[in-house]
């Protein structure tokens, strides 16, 4: 494995608990790991014919990788839908759903990649993925082999839908699958596929989609798989009015209720969203330490409301962003989404009661990195491997420009308040366990060009074939 040194950085933000920041300092990475960060005072000529690798980084700042804790991959096919692009939430899936079940295995493997290349080039080295929906042969082990073939680190949650509209559900019959076999082929992908070792780049998650898609009895046999197993838990969980009321309705409780008569709820389990969250589920969350995937962009752009992220901040709820499917946001550029829910987080405090002691203090800059970097780590359950800069956790960095125009007059002043104040770039190095995987802004593991090619094609044939 290369050994490689970052050298001489405008600034690395590290993360760490003093939340440090370095200037004209240096990174060597060995085997995957962070081995030493060297102080600008220390003198490197010597190392630097030692290595294998070096990166001259004096017009970068430099971070931990960034992490995504909430995605549908394959949703990358059916961006900009004509049909659906003023819908909420139900509307929204009730006119993807008869599209959703042409999926083959290839438009996962493909639709997959170019997710995960976008992720890559915003600087975003792990993340998750929640694919919940297996028409025509298609399984999970589709979306394993794209990260492993494009080098992200990847947990795979093992999504399902159980309960179809014949059933008072919101999917059609079509889509759905019986439990047992949900349960069997989890059970497999276990078995075959999660890594719990440190610096693992493939973790396995249980997944049932959501409570207006499969039966309570599948989410207590889910969790018990899932704990016997040693892996996290993942769902959605009050997304909207609508989410609301289903749940009222159908379980006579709010979604908090829900996840704790379940046993959806602590430091393993995370739900997507959590926006109509009620108070007393805000602190349920925070005292069982459950967490939170917040994706302000999907948020938005389905009209779903505003999460009070600093409210659950300052209680204790963990949370990590999410760019959630990409036909919901369009994009998948993590370092854009810090810069939303930091901006989001602004404009929620301000409709507050007038009144309310509140300011654009209240999510900072730096506030919003922290999110997409340990607050995912902690997420995901990998905080003393992810997420910082610091000897001995594992190499996973993201390196942006501030030459560029889009930091012109920002980083000369803060290249690290620039990283979310200024226009979201891509990333000009990506490194996951000491691979570059983005060298001077492009993909070096997969041949793009002909990558979006066959998803563009693959995204016509899909479309086309639910006429």
């Amino acid at each position: 494995m290369t050994t490689l040194l970052i050298h001489r950085a405008r600034c690395i933000a590290t993360q760490d608990d003093a939340n440090t920041e370095l200037h004209d300092a240096s990174l060597l990475i060995r085997e995957g790991r962070i081995e030493r960060i060297i102080p600008a005072s220390e003198n490197i000529d010597d190392l630097r014919t030692q290595v294998e690798e070096v990166i001259d980084a004096r017009h970068h700042v430099v971070v931990p990788g960034l992490i995504n804790t909430h995605h549908h991959m394959y949703q990358s096919l059916t961006r900009a839908i004509p049909s659906v692009q003023n819908a909420e939430l139900f509307s929204w899936l009730k006119g993807l759903y008869p599209i959703w079940v042409g999926l083959t295995p290839e438009m996962v493997r493909v639709s997959g990649q170019v997710a995960m290349a976008e992720l890559l080039l915003s600087g975003c080295t792990t993340s998750s993925d929640h694919l919940y929906i297996y028409p025509n042969g298609v399984r999970l082990d589709d979306s394993i082999e794209a990260a492993h073939s494009i080098g992200m680190r990847f947990t795979a949650t093992r999504g399902s839908m159980s309960v179809g509209q014949s059933q008072g559900g919101l999917p059609p019959d079509r889509v759905v699958e019986q439990e047992p076999a949900i349960l069997k082929e989890t059970q497999r992908l276990i078995e075959t596929w999660h890594d719990a070792s440190f610096g693992s780049m493939t973790h396995v998650a249980v997944a049932p989609c959501s409570p207006f898609s499969v039966s309570q009895d599948l989410m207590r046999e889910a969790a018990k798989l899932a704990r016997a197993h040693g892996v996290r838990l993942h769902t959605h969980l009050a997304e909207n009015d609508h989410d609301i009321a289903y749940t009222k309705e159908k379980f006579n409780c709010t979604p908090a209720q829900y996840a704790e008569d379940l046993g959806w709820v602590g430091h393993d389990v995370w739900h997507a969203h959590g926006v109509k969250l009620d108070e007393e589920g805000t602190y349920l969350f925070a005292r069982t330490r459950t967490g939170i995937a917040h994706c302000p962009c999907s948020n938005m752009r389905l009209s779903s409301g505003i999460l009070p992220l600093r409210k659950m901040l300052d209680a204790g709820v963990p949370i990590g962003l999410g760019v959630d499917g990409s036909a919901s946001n369009d994009a998948a550029h993590l370092l854009n989404e810090a810069r939303q829910a930091m901006l989001l987080a602004r404009v929620g405090r301000a409709l507050e009661p007038f009144g309310c002691d509140h300011g654009p203090a209240d999510m900072t800059p730096r506030d919003a990195l922290r999110l997409a970097t340990r607050g995912g780590a902690q997420v995901l359950g990998r905080e003393h491997e992810l997420g910082q800069i610091k000897e001995g956790y594992c190499a996973d960095i993201a390196m942006f420009r501030t030459d560029r125009l889009s930091m012109a007059g920002g980083a000369v002043h803060d290249p690290v308040g620039a990283l979310l104040l200024c226009a979201s770039d891509n990333a000009d190095y990506t490194i996951v366990n000491g691979r570059v995987v983005v060298r001077q802004g492009q993909i070096t593991t997969v041949d793009m060009g002909p990558l979006v090619e066959r998803h563009n094609q693959l995204a016509m044939q899909l479309a086309l074939g639910a006429k």
